[in-house]
């Protein structure tokens, strides 16, 4: 884990700032009807009219600026002419560079009136961030985390993708530790003060098996039932947490 100075902080702040920001707008445009690839546009722009670069255009050869996987697609949607449906559920992922800095946090939104089935899996997912936060403290092992995720998840009947992870973030996307969703309270780093994670369940209404299409970056699950994702930039300091994104 990566320590940051004061003024680190600061840009970090407002790296999370955009973001959240770019989420609240974001939410604003899901509707039935609308394409994913003019959802990519709008956030585009939003993002840079408000001070920031989206940082995920070329990061590592991706194509677009946000994330956006709808249903079964775990993450990594690429924007494209599909529309969203009454229906559907959305994530939209959502990454800002401020000045050399990161913020990083993601949604699943419902398009329309969904099934009570896909907004418990909204809802749970939701928790599980939470739940982990709740363990997230100075001297800790980050494993308290990833197994509060797991057991939250798994108690609601739902299953903890196991190939993607949360990730350090600063001046880099991503950074050490790996933040896992999953496993025991003993694993994992210490938790050191002045670090910044994105922590990010990702969370499937049925088995835990993903794969990834020949594009190289969608990644759905293995039995197509749907997926949820939340995740938010969080600073960890002495005495308390800091949800950037939020």
């Amino acid at each position: 884990m990566k320590e940051l100075s004061p003024a680190e902080i600061v840009l970090m702040r407002k790296a999370g700032e955009i973001t959240k920001n770019a989420l609240i707008y974001a939410e604003t445009l899901v509707k039935p009807g609308i394409s994913t690839n003019s959802l990519d546009k709008m956030i585009s722009a939003y993002i840079i009219e408000n001070g920031g670069i989206p940082c995920f255009k070329n990061y590592c050869g991706y194509p677009a600026s946000t994330c956006i996987s709808i249903n079964e697609v775990v993450v990594h949607g690429i924007p494209s002419e599909r529309k969203l449906k009454e229906g559907d559920i959305v994530s939209i992922d959502i990454g800002v560079d401020y000045k050399g800095y990161k913020g990083d946090a993601a949604r699943t939104f419902p398009v329309g009136k969904i099934s009570p089935e896909k907004q418990k899996l909204i809802d749970v997912t939701r928790e599980c961030f939470f739940e982990g936060i709740k363990q997230l403290k100075v001297g800790e092992r980050l494993g308290k985390l990833s197994h509060a995720i797991q057991v939250h998840a798994e108690s609601n009947g739902f299953s903890v993708v196991r190939e993607m992870t949360g990730h350090g973030i600063g001046a880099k996307m991503h950074q050490s530790p790996n933040v896992l969703n999953y496993g025991k309270e003993t694993d994992g780093p210490i938790v050191i003060a002045n670090t910044c994670i994105a922590v990010e369940p990702m969370i499937n209404m049925g088995r835990k098996e993903i794969f990834i299409l020949d594009d190289g970056w969608t990644t759905i699950t293995r039995d197509l039932q749907p997926s949820a994702h939340y995740e938010n930039t969080v600073l960890i300091l002495a005495d308390r947490v800091e949800i950037l994104t939020l």
